[in-house]
């Protein structure tokens, strides 16, 4: 089985882009309870994109205008406006489950190339394009949607254990984009909390939650509450 837990990105630069923008529709789906579907198969275009803060979670969907998020009881809203996978990490997948994986198949908005999304501090701001301004939030956590589009036994599982969970971004700065948009890091907050070590800390070493409050005010927050209550819970 390929690794990923700690894994890094080649050694060799390459620009850091947008490969491709992905929007997605409602479908029916078997593998989950919310009526309208799902919209989690996400597909490339080529038309510009606007990207806008859709609103708070629970009543608002995508950031990405013309894309559709179905279940925003867990999806969707201002903090989960846009997900991020890199194409470096859809590739090692590819080897290891011995399948082609499209630009999307994850059902992120953006495919990306040259950076290290799962390395991203939480807190961190990509400029993408010429005026769109994102701050990274939080993983991706896998659910039985996820597991179902993917047809993969074990899925949720396996995908848990190899901790490059991509990462989700909040809008600061509204803008249009388009595949092929440079993405430049404009900001890197002092902290150690990456998207990788609070998907840990979420998921299988729930023992980091308290220090993941490091990330202050960029830090998700359903994240936020989940460490001050494991901290509260282990202090009383």
């Amino acid at each position: 089985m390929t690794l990923f837990y700690g894994a890094v990105m080649a050694h060799t630069p390459r620009p850091s882009v947008v490969l491709t923008v992905n929007r997605g529709r409602a479908m029916p789906s078997d593998h989950t309870d919310w009526p309208g579907g799902t919209g989690i198969d996400k597909r490339p275009t080529d038309s510009p994109v606007r990207v806008t803060a859709p609103g708070p979670k629970g009543r608002a969907g995508s950031g990405l205008a013309g894309d559709t998020v179905c279940d925003t009881r867990h999806h969707g809203g201002d903090d989960q406006a846009v997900y991020a996978y890199a194409r470096e990490d859809l590739d090692v997948w590819e080897r290891e489950l011995g399948r082609e994986l499209a630009n999307g198949a994850f059902g992120e908005n953006l495919t990306t190339s040259g950076i290290d999304v799962n390395g991203a501090l939480i807190g961190e701001r990509w400029r993408v394009g010429g005026e769109l301004l994102l701050e990274v939030t939080s993983p991706r956590i896998p659910c039985r949607t996820f597991a179902g589009w993917l047809g993969e036994r074990g899925w949720v599982k396996r995908f848990t254990r190899a901790a490059v969970p991509g990462a989700y971004l909040r809008v600061l700065v509204p803008g249009e984009i388009r595949s092929g948009d440079p993405v430049e890091i404009v900001h890197r907050p002092d902290h150690e909390v990456t998207v990788a070590f609070l998907f840990r800390a979420e998921t299988m070493e729930r023992e980091l939650l308290p220090r993941v409050l490091a990330a202050g005010d960029a830090l998700h927050p359903e994240a936020r509450d989940a460490a001050l209550k494991y901290r509260a819970m282990k202090s009383g």
